[in-house]
């Protein structure tokens, strides 16, 4: 750390304020049914939260723990760059892979939690864990972490403040955290409104037209690959498989290819043109998107292409292959335990709703400006998730470089606080060899 502290603030190692390391082990015969069990699975990682909260009765561990109190701050070793610290709300033990550690006189408890977020102290860390796999702060690596010790009138008033605004914080991120199921819903609805004509009902107003069910397999030609699957090559026609093919649209990641002249010789029921539409028959199921590029490519398994004759326009049958309604039909007739799938053979008799042509394109026209809307709400989402994920490292660095809250010229120094505490340490009396305390 670079910036410069304020005067009556000390920079200075974890260890020589604060026991790092230093834990009280608890064997599982002597831990209570009723006793908190902290694992760190139990806690989020950067955002502090405890996920769960489990007795020993209900974990019936068997692993020897470190015992905490009330207060005390639990540090994640494991894998620090996951950030999982929290301070306790009453006693418990944990996984010895977390560290409790005590405030003392001459640190705050909130002080010292928030300090082990701070993103100096998070970059130490990361630095400095060994192991490739499974990384830990070693205790000596712990001991030796940077730290700043402001006067400690001044460590509560920064904890207090801290509190008040990353609570802020937290409560935006929460609400943000709500909006995607909430345009999920919001793309569902349209979806269902388009394929039940409710969407375009004002429109059919002016010109009656009857909606009919069909066969999906009467109104498609099935395109799919059948066999096995073609050998990948570094180069040539590229490869969609149904890892590629997301809720509608396709991505091109992760890119695979065939060889360029084996293209033909397994594309025998057929070749996808620009329009068409994807869908997924396994792992994911009823992914849905349209072909909306010109170049050529093959097919893996898993995944059919859907060649629509007059009926029915590609991009409404997108839509209605999106629906919920199209979507049930799929997971009452797929099959498979662990992995749904459905063969061809079902999907062909899946029903579809579709009105006639001219409606087809209303409802194409009206469900696209709805989703660049609900799209753009979901990029000012992003904007801000991006800009609230950073608020809570700014705040910390601004705290700990004296920022946050004005400096007390009242308050005792760290120096001679640290100062005081030694001496008291000094003139207080010694306990007698040969005796131990009761």
């Amino acid at each position: 750390m670079s910036d410069v502290l304020p005067s009556t603030w000390l920079r200075l190692e974890l260890g020589k304020v604060v026991a790092y390391g230093s834990t009280e082990k608890a064997e599982p015969e002597s831990i209570s049914p009723d006793t908190w069990v902290l694992e760190l699975e139990d806690i989020e990682k950067d955002t502090s939260r405890i996920i769960q909260k489990l007795t020993f009765a209900e974990r019936q561990s068997k692993s020897t723990k470190n015992r905490f109190e009330n207060g005390d701050v639990l540090y994640g070793k494991l894998r620090p760059y996951l950030n999982k610290v929290v301070q306790a709300d009453r006693a418990g033990v944990c996984t010895t892979e977390i560290i409790p550690i005590k405030a003392n006189a001459a640190v705050n408890g909130r002080f010292l939690f928030h300090w082990f977020r701070h993103p100096a102290f998070l970059t130490y860390v990361t630095e400095v864990s060994h192991g490739v796999n499974m990384p830990r702060l070693g205790t000596e690596a712990g001991q030796a972490a940077p730290f700043v010790l402001p006067p400690l009138p001044e460590q509560k008033r920064i904890a207090d403040k801290l509190d008040s605004v990353l609570a802020r914080v937290d409560a935006c991120r929460n609400r943000l955290d709500r909006l995607p199921a909430l345009l999920k819903r919001f793309r569902q609805s349209i979806l269902a409104a388009a394929t039940s004509g409710q969407l375009t009902e004002d429109w059919r107003d002016s010109a009656p037209c009857q909606w009919n069910s069909v066969r999906l397999g009467s109104v498609a030609k099935f395109i799919d690959y059948r066999g096995k699957t073609p050998t990948k090559t570094a180069s040539g026609t590229p490869l969609i498989t149904a890892k590629n093919v997301r809720r509608g649209f396709v991505s091109f990641e992760p890119r695979e290819f065939i060889a360029e002249s084996g293209y033909e010789a397994w594309m025998t029921r057929g070749f996808p043109t620009k329009g068409d539409v994807l869908i997924t028959t396994e792992a994911p199921l009823g992914n849905v998107a349209v072909i909306d590029w010109d170049f050529k490519f093959a097919l893996a398994q898993r995944i059919i292409c859907l060649q629509f004759n007059d009926q029915i326009i590609g991009t409404y049958a997108a839509i209605a292959l999106q629906s919920d309604l199209f979507q049930a039909q799929l997971s009452n007739q797929s099959t498979g335990s662990t992995v749904a799938g459905i063969k061809a053979s079902r999907l062909k008799e899946l029903q579809v709703e579709i009105p006639p042509i001219p409606e087809q394109t209303e409802i194409v026209r009206r469900v696209e400006i709805l989703f660049a809307f609900a799209d753009r709400l979901e990029a000012r989402l992003a904007t801000a998730r991006l800009q609230v994920g950073q608020l809570t490292p700014a705040l910390l660095a601004k705290a700990f470089r004296g920022e946050l809250v004005a400096q007390d010229p009242a308050d005792e120094p760290a120096a001679e606080l640290l100062k005081r505490l030694a001496a008291q340490r000094e003139a207080a009396p010694k306990a007698k060899r040969g005796h131990s305390k009761t």
